[in-house]
């Protein structure tokens, strides 16, 4: 059963669980090249992975020809994984609790070799509906507090398949850097009565430097204090502040900009590695809304890698400006 850590230092949690180390590797060396037959998420693999909680079934033989189009299914190497209440326990200055928690993975398709830059803007459309269903379903689960949507994909980002999937990943905590987030955008709010994404959005789309793309809903930019080369945030130009509330109208606008921005980030820079995460409110906030914060994607392609200085002082060294970046992906 996977642990939950406090660090008596900072207050920040950290996940112990020793299963993951077994879980399947198909990069060989520099090259990521499969070891046929062993992948667990290609068609005619089903019996490698846990029963499916979501099958998107092919229709009229589908894409592809292939049975299913999507399958999302519980991992089998779990950070957090279902069990007790995890009710936190003291060990003197130390502080530990149960891993209670979901991790499930989206297999985006059959297709062992595609991405979402490869995938048609339909296939696009239903990854973002999984995330989507998934995410109000677990909604359901109260030991929960914050629901993460994350998608590594190549050997350097932490990908260990090349199969392209993403991870859903339930939480009984809200994280760290997340609570970060709510109180300097509430923070904004207060002194300005402005939810400062919002303001953001505007002064962007103002100036137009740090624009790389948009569409009537959504906006793509490299954030000003970008932390790595080619960061980039896609968020919704209508204050919105919990994901799982997209509109279904929206998905499409959200999924085109998504397959536009990693297809323009895949052509300039050769396909590179990179994580994709999705920044969005705690599960159980009070109301509707929060006026104060706003749903974001973030993408961060792994140019660069950290070293000591930033693991030393958590600042970060990016050698691209956001303005430069920008432009450059704007002319893919």
């Amino acid at each position: 059963m996977p642990e939950l850590r406090k660090d008596p230092v900072i207050g920040r949690w950290v996940i112990i669980a020793a299963e993951r180390g077994d879980r399947p590797m198909d990069f060989i060396q520099q090259e990521q090249k499969t070891i046929q037959g062993l992948c667990p998420f290609c068609p005619g693999a089903e019996d490698k992975t846990l029963e499916p909680i979501l099958v998107f079934p092919s229709t009229n033989g589908g894409w592809q020809n292939k049975q299913w189009l999507i399958r999302v299914v519980p991992n089998k190497y779990p950070a957090l994984a279902p069990g007790k209440d995890p009710a936190p326990e003291e060990d003197g200055i130390y502080v530990r609790m149960n891993g209670t928690g979901a991790h499930e993975v989206v297999i985006e398709s059959p297709e062992h070799d595609l991405s979402i830059a490869d995938f048609d803007l339909p296939q696009v459309e239903r990854i973002v509906h999984a995330y989507k269903e998934r995410m109000a379903a677990l909604r359901d689960d109260t030991r929960l507090h914050y629901i993460l949507i994350f998608k590594n994909h190549g050997r350097e980002a932490g990908a260990s398949l090349n199969h392209p999937h993403s991870q859903i990943v339930g939480l009984p905590i809200v994280p760290k850097r997340l609570k970060e987030e709510l109180a300097g955008a509430g923070a904004f709010f207060t002194k300005n009565s402005r939810c400062v994404f919002c303001e953001i959005i505007q002064q962007e789309r103002k100036s137009g430097i740090r624009v790389i793309v948009e569409n009537e809903d959504f906006i793509a930019i490299a954030p000003y204090a970008s932390r790595a080369a080619y960061e980039t945030w896609i968020l919704p130009k209508q204050h919105q502040s919990h994901f799982e509330t997209i509109e279904e109208h929206k998905i499409v606008s959200f999924a085109s900009l998504l397959k536009d921005v990693l297809f323009r980030i895949k052509t300039h820079l050769n396909d590179p590695a990179y994580n994709f995460m999705l920044h969005t409110s705690p599960l159980r906030a009070p109301g509707d809304e929060f006026p104060y914060y706003h749903w974001r994607l973030e993408i961060a392609p792994k140019i660069t890698k950290a070293a000591g200085f930033e693991w030393g002082t958590g600042f970060y060294i990016n050698t691209m400006p956001p303005e430069k970046a920008a432009e450059s992906l704007r002319k893919v």
